[in-house]
């Protein structure tokens, strides 16, 4: 009987499954029809746009000025048309709500009904419970699109009126009875996920019971695999992240949240949001701020996949300066040096006294030895005469501070009446200037200036021409916009050293040969040769240079820098390539310096493409996402909108090259102050909430994991507990019944055995027992590739990034090696956090370094420990222990 009764059992289920799969298939039936008719209006609408695009460019070959302006708008409309139908052509439909009649039953622009509540009596009650009829279904994508009649084939995920697949919820389910996820792959549906919002009411469409598919679209979407880029979750954008993304714009809008609530992602679906809502307003461009090149090559293709492309640029906080790319990254104690207010101090003494001579100690000697004085005549060697540098020539930027500098130039000029000599010899003193676009290194100061006019020789001494250098930087204007200032004060001192002036009591006479001598002395090369030697136009890069001498430094840090940190400061910029914080830097030098007005270079195009109209074609229809987020961002100096992702990172002096870029801008501020790797965040916030000014703040608080299981978020939260004590982790929304493991070295294992494979559990941990870091770490990643389908992320302290890509190396692409720091804003399927002690020591801030790192899996974690770690029998770290 017993038997007879599991063998009935079993036949159930049998059917009981056949059942759900042919319910299933019939669903994803349904789905593959209506996908089929939209492929079929998309193709149409391409036909249009591709119409539209050759005719306006047809009659735009003759015609009026007004024909050519028509055929201009009509050829950038259709362009900017087209290209979101065919970025969107794949996988753009992903959703679909069944809704109740609603209250007021009018409809919006985009063809859905505008009511949120059902009407009353919609739902039917009886003995057998509540019945009612779905009244409207709609599709939501990508993109809108109308079928011939207008009526609504898919709405727009941003529009009003899909809001309610995002915000409903069984507590509070509107009008939305169910809610679907369709999964595609071009033009074919994959499957469908279902959430019942209303599981008491049996509802029906078209007579029918509305059938429920799957376990839930939520997790489901957590299952996926991860790969190197960021999937966009417009599909499982959750209610509280939906607040967020729809919150309006007109003052700042700060989200805190812990690891894996989806702030990187809620961040970037709201720069798509923004731009569909008031696509005006932000015409001037929507800047996304990302901490790390990675995080930003990990998410640049969801903006796209949104519907948006060209007016928003993501950009790395080491990038935000133009033709900066920051590759390093700078100790901890350098950080917090080049980081701080106390920074801003020593860049404006720098900008200044990058002017002055610098100390030369071999050019001092030499003074003292009877060598070479200052006006640039030598003994025992001849001078080289009738160079046109002027004593200001280039040297390479990485020449030694103690290369002897060039000689110095003496030129014969010719004025009106009669002849001038301008001398300007060899000092000791060294400046860094340049051009716009390259550092420039070294060069000597002219000491004296010696003139002979209107029948005078006229001759300004070091001392003098010191004092006019002094009295023009007394001016409050950045320091290249005082260089007129200058020119005016040299001038004077001239004029009045000639004593011109006094010769004659007509006051219009006097003033008109002022002018002429000004006129004639300042238009000569050899005087604007000494200009641009005495007072170079000064660059960044020049500044930053001229900072990497010790003495200069220590010269403007004093009192502001100690000296060890002076020393590691210079030290730091004599490298070859820029720090994440060096670009801060640069950009606040930028703006202390200033940039003179020059005019601006047109662009050459070719005749042909103007005739044919070409030249305004080509760039709508083949200018990739790319190449067209690169131009904007290089154009633009300021935003409608900024975006900071992972704020909690930014020094106060990041904080004031951010607040640049959006000086009349409306704010989303994204971070996790756990997650903090800057080491005095009460100082980051005064200078964020400078960046920010008055504007009101909204704020909002993500509670919910979506990213790690419930055993590694509870693992975090013991290192969360002691880098901020009293602080909550994000609740995790499942478990996956896998547990962390543990591996240690034998050298950071106390009672390691020496086989290298012994094993043992600690509450469920898995632990092992290795010989050395590198081949357990390569072990552990082969491991947990052979477990998962997606990436596999090894985690290490910073200065161990490159030793720990040649650990993985012959692994493949899957797996990936990258510094603490670097780890900000990515997942995984699964890490390798390897010493946890490494990580946590690397700076003040290092156990919320650490508390990062181990929450970038989505299934599973091992932790690997060091000889600092101090594992105990199982080889759980110290850090990791209860």
């Amino acid at each position: 009987m017993a038997a007879q009764a599991q063998q009935e059992t079993a036949l159930d289920q049998i059917h009981d499954s056949a059942q759900d799969d042919s319910v299933r298939d019939r669903e994803i039936s349904v789905e593959q029809q209506h996908l089929d008719r939209v492929y079929r209006r998309l193709e149409e609408k391409i036909h249009e746009a591709e119409f539209l695009m050759n005719d306006a460019a047809q009659r735009g070959q003759v015609g009026t000025p007004g024909a050519l302006a028509e055929r201009d708008a009509q050829v950038f409309r259709a362009g900017i048309h087209l290209n979101r139908l065919n970025n969107e052509f794949e996988d753009f439909l992903f959703g679909r709500i069944d809704l109740l009649l609603g209250k007021d039953g009018k409809k919006g622009p985009d063809g859905a009904y505008t009511a949120v509540e059902p009407a009353e009596g919609v739902v039917r009650t009886d003995e057998t419970g509540q019945h009612a009829s779905i009244a409207e279904t709609l599709h939501i994508g990508r993109i809108g699109v109308l079928d011939a009649e207008y009526a609504p084939l898919v709405i727009d995920w941003r529009a009003p009126a899909a809001a309610p697949f995002y915000r409903s919820t069984p507590v509070d389910p509107g009008r939305v009875v169910r809610r679907r996820v369709i999964r595609s792959k071009g033009r074919k549906v994959l499957g469908v996920e279902d959430d019942l919002m209303r599981p008491e009411l049996k509802a029906t469409l078209d007579g029918r019971e509305l059938p429920v598919i799957g376990d839930g679209a939520l997790m489901a979407a957590l299952g996926q695999a991860r790969s190197h880029t960021m999937r966009d979750i417009v599909a499982s954008i959750q209610a509280e992240q939906d607040l967020v993304i729809r919150a309006p714009a007109a003052s700042v809008t700060y989200v805190e949240g812990g690891p894996g609530t989806g702030k990187t992602a809620v961040a970037l679906h709201r720069a798509a949001y923004l731009l569909y809502q008031d696509r005006r307003r932000y015409a001037g461009g929507i800047l996304i701020v990302s901490p790390t090149p990675l995080l930003v090559a990990y998410t640049e293709g969801v903006l796209p996949s949104l519907g948006e492309e060209g007016q928003v640029a993501i950009r790395a906080i080491g990038s935000l300066v133009d033709g900066a790319e920051a590759t390093l990254y700078d100790s901890p104690a350098v950080a917090r040096a080049k980081g701080s207010y106390r920074m801003l101090k020593v860049l404006r003494k720098a900008a200044r006294g990058a002017l002055e001579p610098a100390p030369n100690p071999r050019s001092a000697r030499s003074a003292r030895d009877g060598a070479a004085p200052a006006d640039g005549s030598r003994t025992g060697g001849s001078r080289t005469g009738g160079s046109r540098t002027g004593g200001a020539e280039r040297l390479a930027a990485g020449d030694s501070p103690e290369q002897p500098a060039p000689g110095g130039d003496v030129e014969q000029l010719t004025f009106g009446d009669g002849t001038g000599q301008l001398a300007f010899g060899n000092g000791a003193g060294r400046l860094a200037f340049g051009d716009e676009d390259e550092p420039r290194g070294p060069a000597t100061v002219p000491t004296r200036l010696r003139v002979v006019a209107f029948g005078r020789r006229l001759e300004l001494e070091a001392a003098e021409l010191d004092r006019i250098k002094r009295n023009a930087l007394s001016g409050t204007a950045p320091v290249n916009l005082l260089r007129p200032r200058a020119r005016k004060l040299l001038l004077d001192a001239l004029w009045a050293q000639s004593g011109a002036g006094t010769r004659h009591t007509d006051p219009e006479l006097a003033a008109e040969l002022r002018s002429s001598f000004d006129e004639d002395v300042a238009s000569e090369d050899s005087f604007i040769e000494f200009l641009n030697a005495w007072w170079p136009e000064l660059t960044p890069r020049g500044v930053l240079a001229a900072m990497a001498d010790e003495r200069r430094l220590g010269r403007w840090a004093r009192r502001i820098l100690n000296p060890g940190e002076v020393r590691r400061v210079a030290r730091s910029l004599k490298r070859d390539g820029l720090s994440v914080h060096d670009v801060a830097m640069l950009d606040e030098l930028q703006a202390i310096l200033g940039v003179p007005a020059r005019p601006r270079k047109r662009r050459e195009l070719d005749p042909l493409d103007q005739l044919s109209g070409l030249e305004e074609l080509m760039p709508v229809r083949e200018e990739s996402q790319r190449e067209r987020a690169e131009r904007l961002a290089q154009e633009r100096t300021e935003y409608a909108h900024v975006i900071v992702d992972e704020a909690q990172d930014l020094t106060p002096m990041q904080w004031r090259m951010v607040g640049r870029r959006g000086r009349h801008a409306t704010w989303t501020v994204v971070g996790d102050p756990a997650q903090s790797s800057w080491s005095d965040p009460d100082e980051a916030a005064e200078a964020r909430d400078e960046a920010l000014g008055t504007r009101p703040r909204r704020r909002f608080n993500l509670t919910v994991n979506y990213r790690n299981p419930s055993e590694i978020a509870e693992l975090a939260a013991k290192v969360l507990a002691l880098a901020m004590p009293g602080s909550e982790s994000p609740s995790a929304v499942r478990s996956t019944g896998v547990e962390p493991r543990f591996v240690a070295t034998n050298k950071g294992h106390g009672a390691a055995t020496n086989n290298g494979h012994g094993a043992a559990t600690n509450n469920g941990h898995s632990a092992v027992v290795r010989d050395s870091l590198a081949g357990t770490v390569r072990a552990e990643a082969a491991r947990l590739l052979d477990r998962v389908d997606g990436t596999v992320g090894v985690v290490v302290a910073m200065n161990r990034r490159e030793e720990a890509a040649r650990w993985l190396a012959g692994l493949g692409d899957r797996a990936v090696a990258l510094g603490s720091l670097e780890a900000k804003g990515l997942e995984y399927d699964a890490t390798v956090v390897v010493s946890p002690a490494e990580i946590a020591d690397e700076s003040p801030a290092g156990l919320r370094v650490l508390y990062v790192a181990l929450t970038r899996a989505t299934q599973q974690l091992t932790v690997v420990s060091g000889e600092r770690d101090q594992p105990d029998a199982n080889g759980v770290p110290d850090l990791l222990r209860d």
